[in-house]
Order: C-alpha cells, then structure tokens, then sequence
C-alpha cells in the first residue's frame, strides 16, 4: 500500500468537560476547515489552554486459549479493557481545580471575590462520573480541507493528584487522568466523529 500523506495527523485539540449524561452534540455538528460548533456551554465547559496536548487512549488485555496438546497459543480473548485521557490543565481557575477533584468542591460569589471549599463529608465518598469531548484533528478530506475529529467519551472519573505548587520559574499546571467507565449495554463508553467528505 502507497502511503497517503493526508491521512497524517498533528495539531492540538479543545477539551470541554459536562456531566456525566449530559446532552450530546449531534454527530452533524462536526464540519470541515477546522471549524465546528462547540458543545452547548451551558453545558459543556471549555478548560481552556493545555500543556502537551490531551490524549486518549485504549488499553486491551487478551488472555490465550491454551490446550496441552498444542506448544503455542490457540487463540486469545478480550478480557479487559481500560480507557483513559490525559492532559495538563494549564488554566488554574476554581473551575478547573474541582473537575480535576471530581466535582466535589463548592464554589461561591462574594462582592469582588470567590470562595471553594473541598468537600470531606461522606456525601464526598460518592462520585459524581463526569464526560468529556475531545475536538481534534482527523485526516484530510479528499477536497484537501482539514478535517476534524471529535471524541465523546460518555463517564468518567478524575484520577488527579492535584497540586498548587509557587515558585518564580514554575508555570502550574493540573495534571490531568481520567479514567473511563461503563456505561450500560445499549450506550457505548466512546463515539468517535470524523468529519467526511
């Protein structure tokens, strides 16, 4: 097979964060010329600038089938899979510090201030799953026009180590993992959106 250079892919991506069950944008919401129409921000919540990109990615385990009579595996079957993204947050705001903590947080308004409290109670002990889009890059179109690529990924929990670190030569950065979990037999975990044509 010749190699097809508009199948190559660079190019950074948005990350919007919502509610686990939050109203997804339809699949024809994804356009050409890297331009789409960003979920609902009432909604869906745009993090912001990133630091070394956002990443997902898929984990497979197969386990062999194995017989005494053969001296090789006969076969394997899919016994787990994990699913995780990953980015650094580089916009520090109380928003983005409470996705990383899984949304226990409370945030509150005064006259020219904001508060967060962290959460300990027991009522923190139980998750509030989350969702996120991710609006990348796809191959090219055969038009030659960019494409793009989004990836819903349907529930997720942060597994963040969150930090506020301050010294003078250090930007911060929340240093993101979400890892993805089942949803139910009729809802796929993932969707992926290319655009086309």
């Amino acid at each position: 097979m010749a190699v097809d250079v508009t199948n190559l892919v660079l190019g950074p991506a948005r990350l919007y964060v919502g509610l686990f069950g939050a109203t997804e944008p339809a699949d024809s919401a994804v356009t050409p010329n890297g331009i789409t129409s960003p979920p609902n921000p009432s909604i869906w919540t745009d993090v912001g600038g990133t630091d070394g990109g956002v990443n997902f990615e898929v984990d497979s385990t197969y386990t062999g089938l194995s017989v005494d009579q053969i001296i090789m595996e006969a076969g394997a079957r899919l016994t787990d899979l994990k699913m995780n993204v990953a980015s650094k947050l580089s916009e520090i705001t109380l928003e983005n510090i409470n996705t990383a903590l899984n949304n226990i947080c409370t945030i509150n308004s005064g006259s020219g201030y904001r508060t967060m409290d962290i959460v300990v109670g027991s009522a923190a002990s139980q998750p509030r799953y989350a969702a996120l889009i991710i609006d990348g890059w796809a191959p090219f179109l055969s038009s030659g026009l960019p494409a793009l690529r989004r990836v819903i990924i349907r529930k997720v929990l942060s597994q963040t180590k969150v930090g506020l670190g301050y010294d003078k030569k250090t930007q911060q950065a929340l240093d993101c993992s979400w890892a993805t979990y089942f949803v139910s037999d009729s809802i796929n975990p993932v969707h992926i959106v290319d655009q086309d044509t």
